[in-house]
């Protein structure tokens, strides 16, 4: 049987960016770059001023892939950045660590294929990500749990990198005055937007290499502060 992403590809013209935000991820790109996709039309990556060999190492791995420096500092200052500059039609954004599996990008296409607005995505509906804290899964709880009451939604997690959207259906969202806590944010703009979201597991394997940039108390209580001071702005 014919892969039905390819299929859609053909029939409505579709093209694809992959975008990838990176930070001094040198040692783990080649575990993430060689695995995405052959339907994938475009590699964007925004790169947040590394000082290591990342960028030579997406030359090496990836000679087709387009690079562009962020003009500000945080993720999601890149991922804002990375979504205006995107061509693809539809926008699949993955963790530049190893966190999430390229080979899962079908899972988060495929609903777009059938109605869906924005796929994102949870590292705890399959499965348990390897590695990760009590204190990070207790804090991930809080959370989502935070979101689902205030937004009447019944997600299991707000804050991995894995989603997938068209880029016409995130043109409703604001993407203004983004913080540090790009995913929490996101996903409470998205819902105020009233695009049509659906939660894909995927597998988190954990960081290939390195440790995480994201002090996890400090991250966990500005998310929960942006998901309440979100639900109640005008």
């Amino acid at each position: 049987m014919a892969d039905p992403i390819l299929k859609a590809k053909a029939e409505k013209g579709l093209s694809i960016t992959a975008l990838i935000c990176t930070l001094n991820e040198e040692e783990n790109l080649p575990h993430v770059l060689p695995k995405l996709p052959k339907w994938v039309d475009e590699v964007l990556i925004v790169d947040g001023h590394s000082t290591d060999g990342t960028v030579e190492a997406i030359r090496r791995l990836r000679a087709d892939a387009k690079v562009i420096s962020q003009p500000g500092r945080g993720k999601g200052d890149a991922l804002k950045y990375g979504i205006e500059h995107a061509s693809g039609d539809i926008i699949v954004t993955l963790d530049a660590d190893g966190t999430t599996d390229p080979e899962d990008m079908p899972r988060f296409v495929q609903p777009l294929l059938t109605g869906y607005d924005f796929v994102k995505g949870s590292r705890f509906a399959l499965s348990r990500p390897v590695g990760k804290p009590r204190h990070r899964i207790f804090g991930n709880w809080v959370i989502v749990t935070t979101h689902n009451i205030l937004y009447r939604t019944d997600y299991t997690d707000l804050c991995a990198g894995y989603n997938a959207f068209w880029k016409r259906a995130i043109a409703r969202v604001d993407l203004s005055g983004w913080t540090d806590q790009e995913e929490p944010l996101l996903n409470a703009r998205v819902r105020k937007a009233g695009l049509k979201v659906i939660e894909v597991g995927h597998h988190d394997r954990g960081r290939t290499g390195g440790e995480t940039k994201q002090p996890s108390w400090r991250q966990g209580s500005g998310a929960v502060r942006t998901v309440i001071r979100e639900r109640f702005r005008g």
